[in-house]
């Protein structure tokens, strides 16, 4: 079978400014809902559908308290509307809910905290302006939650613009191998700090925020989240936000349940190694299962099942916390090809090794079947390691414009690990027509964000949507 002949870089370049013709920059910029467009509570009411019952109303109260709140649980509403707008054709892998919060530190496999997309529930191929729309509109929606006024606010939205197209255009004029390796890590954005802002306070908050990220790790997490209950550790009990496991059985079962229990979850361990590299498979089969908890996280995913898992290597002291979250179809596919992955935790998995520099050395996944009969797809990776994110309500509107210059340019790295960086750069050009295209975007795109808070706080008050707040 003949080799498909790979395109020069100018027959690259002229792809990207062909595709012009199919999405003129500035059509990026229009955004009007149509008389077909889907009922934003309907869209919420079917995801719920398939998650736990009883944590719905916790899902809806977080979604209730702000715009940006309920910005951050509507991907599914967001990926129909992104749908029906014009698509470029320059396809890469997406992050498929890259709002502003799902970026943040952790520790990359040599030990070094660096900072990257982390959240990948949604990822899937697709044209690369949905992600970056996506994310412009979170800085929109988030700077009127901090009471900023309008040119602060696209301030903000146009730096996330420019930090994706400076930065797509850098890593076009680099060799493959330095895209690949290229990633952000603390020096670098202290650096990035000096250079853009002379704020010794924000510098200060900064490594403050960097110490709390070093120290949040598996053993950290047995301090926070485990009892010791005689000779055992258990993971603590505070209902409905953690549940452990031996909670979800009939007491009349007793230690029978427990026993069968504790062998099919100790399988599906074994099952979950068997995904991963065969250097890392060696040390995570050191580590035993001890104990298991359903936990609530975040808010787009609350009420499906997130479970956080207990081992134990050497001694005591030797913790591994794991936190093995289900996995749906990305609310992207039905308006994209369909995944090529038949168990959507690897889906997951493998979109975010793609996109980030470097990834969690324990990333894996497995299917199971639930209590209900149901079968499930999970992926696992590591509940705490140096994870670490910025505080969104503290911003002023400088610490705002910085952080979406940063989160801009570090979605433009992993969008050029999969897709055409030189053919997106030529379509971007040099000017700045798609960031003002994207800024317009974001500013009709936030109102119709508050109009759909609107109604899905009316289906709240009006009994439709039953909400509860956890704090």
């Amino acid at each position: 079978m003949a080799l498909t002949q790979p395109l020069t870089l100018g027959e690259r370049e002229a792809s990207g400014k062909a595709a012009r013709s199919r999405a003129r920059r500035k059509s990026h910029a229009t955004w009007e809902p149509g008389p077909d467009r889907p009922d934003p509570v309907e869209t919420l009411e079917r995801q719920d559908a398939t998650r736990i019952p009883e944590l719905v109303p916790i899902r809806h109260g977080r979604m209730l308290v702000s715009p940006f709140t309920f910005y951050r649980g509507g991907a599914a509403i967001m990926a129909a509307d992104l749908a029906a707008t014009p698509r470029s054709g320059l396809n890469v892998q997406l992050c498929g809910d890259a709002h502003l919060s799902n970026f943040g530190a952790f520790m990359a496999p040599d030990r070094q905290l660096i900072f990257d997309v982390n959240d990948f529930d949604e990822t899937h191929p697709g044209p690369f302006e949905w992600d970056v729309k996506r994310l412009a509109a979170s800085f929109a929606v988030a700077g009127r939650a901090l009471g900023l006024k309008g040119n602060q606010c696209r301030s903000a939205v146009a730096a996330a613009a420019a930090g994706y197209r400076e930065e797509i255009r850098r890593l076009a004029g680099l060799r493959d191998l330095d895209v690949w390796y290229s990633r952000v890590d603390i020096a670098a954005l202290e650096r990035y700090l000096d250079e853009l802002s002379d704020s010794a306070r924000r510098r200060k908050q900064w490594k403050k925020r960097v110490a709390k990220a070093e120290h949040k790790d598996s053993l950290r997490a047995l301090t926070k989240l485990t009892v010791r209950q005689g000779d055992a550790l258990r993971i603590v009990s505070d209902p409905p936000l953690i549940v452990p496991i031996e909670e979800f059985w009939d007491q009349e079962d007793g230690d029978r349940a427990g026993r069968e229990i504790e062998s099919e979850l100790r399988r599906l361990v074994d099952e979950y190694r068997r995904t991963l590299d065969r250097s890392v498979f060696e040390l995570a089969r050191r580590y035993d299962y001890v104990h298991a908890a359903h936990k609530v996280v975040g808010v787009g995913s609350v009420g499906t099942r997130c479970w956080i898992v207990l081992l134990l290597g050497r001694d005591a002291d030797d913790p591994l916390f794991l936190q093995v979250k289900e996995a749906q179809r990305s609310v992207l596919e039905p308006f994209a090809r369909s995944s090529r992955f038949k168990n959507q935790g690897r889906r997951v998995v493998e979109g975010q090794r793609l996109m980030q520099a470097a990834s969690d050395l324990f990333l894996g996944w497995f299917s199971a079947e639930g209590i209900d009969g149901e079968q499930r797809d999970f992926y696992v990776r590591q509940l705490w390691d140096g994870k670490g994110s910025v505080e969104i309500e503290a911003m002023d509107r400088e610490g705002l414009r910085l952080y979406a210059g940063l989160c801009g340019g570090t979605l433009a790295r992993g969008h050029a690990r999969s897709g055409d960086r030189i053919a997106i750069a030529s379509y971007l050009g040099r000017g700045d027509a798609f960031d003002r295209a994207i800024c317009e975007f974001a500013e009709t795109y936030a109102d119709q964000n508050e109009r759909d808070h609107e109604a899905f706080s009316a289906a709240v008050q009006s009994g439709r949507l039953e909400a509860k707040s956890d704090i």
